[in-house]
């Protein structure tokens, strides 16, 4: 293959988030102590759901996939961040820059599909009570989360395969974290112009429909807020400004980010670094507080399973 040939880049350095050995310390602690914080509450929210017959809606089920998406998203980077910041030079692989690459796409547009199935799930809970339980059955949930599963798999093969055609043989330097897909299109020996074209209205289009798409559906929702009383409006609300903050914290970044033209902008390490690494671990917690059947459920999880713990080592115990 003509590409293979060109390719003599074998590896790619990371310029990673700073050079300064007391910054990389410190954010080498933050993230460890956040990852060990968070990741245990997302995995706590999906043994709940998965747990508790009483959690047996789609929007439990949905929820408890967007904390196990989350989960896998933010580990496509933020291992690697962690490794790399003791590492000198940072240095990632061909192979395992076009891997990361794959899955970082994959599972972010799942993500995003996934918010636009639980988006629907509300749109039709609240505009259609009735045929609630029928219109969202277990067999078209099931449909709906493996079709974000399925569009995502495909918006992160499209890019992966013009990524992966691109011949690298001279600079291999990235200044960032983790391997982006615009600033690797920049480092291949020809012209790109074609490629960056398709890898921006393969973004571009996934980010602004669906971002579009979620905006009418919820301000559908507000319009019908108009026919409930005061205490169902105020459950409502709830239910959808959490899913509003998740969103919008999703969305913007990623806006921000891949919808601009291929070109460098302000603040993009960092803006990036919430995206794949801060907010995704947030999204589910961020439901979880705004939802009080789960938050009682959690608190019955906890208790069930303290007391569990607490039996058994009494008996270890004993025992010794």
């Amino acid at each position: 293959m003509e590409h293979e040939n060109l390719t003599t880049v074998r590896e790619f350095v990371l310029l990673g988030l700073s050079h300064s050995h007391g910054v990389q310390s410190v954010l080498f602690s933050f993230f460890l102590l956040f990852y060990m914080a968070v990741l245990p509450s997302n995995v706590l929210i999906i043994l709940t759901v998965w747990g508790d017959s009483q959690l047996g809606s789609p929007m439990h089920f949905f929820l408890a996939n967007l904390a196990f998406l989350d989960i896998c998203y933010c580990s496509v980077t933020l291992p690697k961040m962690l490794a790399d910041l003791f590492s000198n030079p940072k240095t990632i692989s061909y192979n395992s820059c076009m891997a990361q690459l794959l899955f970082l796409h994959f599972l972010g547009a799942a993500e995003i599909f996934l918010l636009l199935t639980m988006a629907y799930d509300r749109y039709v809970a609240i505009c259609k009570p009735l045929r609630y339980t029928m219109l969202m059955n277990k067999t078209v949930r099931c449909t709906l989360l493996g079709a974000s599963w399925g569009g995502g798999l495909i918006h992160g093969i499209i890019l992966f395969a013009l990524t992966i055609t691109l011949p690298f043989c001279g600079p291999n330097i990235l200044d960032n974290f983790f391997c982006d897909v615009r600033q690797l299109a920049k480092l291949a020996c020809a012209n790109t112009d074609t490629v960056e074209l398709l890898m921006f209205l393969n973004n571009g289009s996934v980010l602004v429909v669906c971002f579009v798409l979620l905006l009418i559906s919820y301000a559908a929702l507000v319009l019908k807020l108009r026919a409930f009383s005061s205490e169902a409006k105020n459950k409502i609300t709830s239910t959808c400004i959490s899913h509003m903050v998740v969103v919008l914290v999703t969305f913007g970044p990623a806006i921000y980010i891949y919808v601009l033209p291929f070109r460098a902008v302000p603040m993009e390490k960092v803006i990036a670094l919430f995206h794949t690494v801060i907010f995704p671990l947030m999204n589910p917690m961020i439901y979880t507080l705004c939802n009080k059947e789960i938050r009682s459920s959690i608190g019955r999880f906890v208790h069930k399973y303290s007391l569990w713990c607490g039996l058994f080592m009494k008996h270890f115990g004993v025992n010794k």
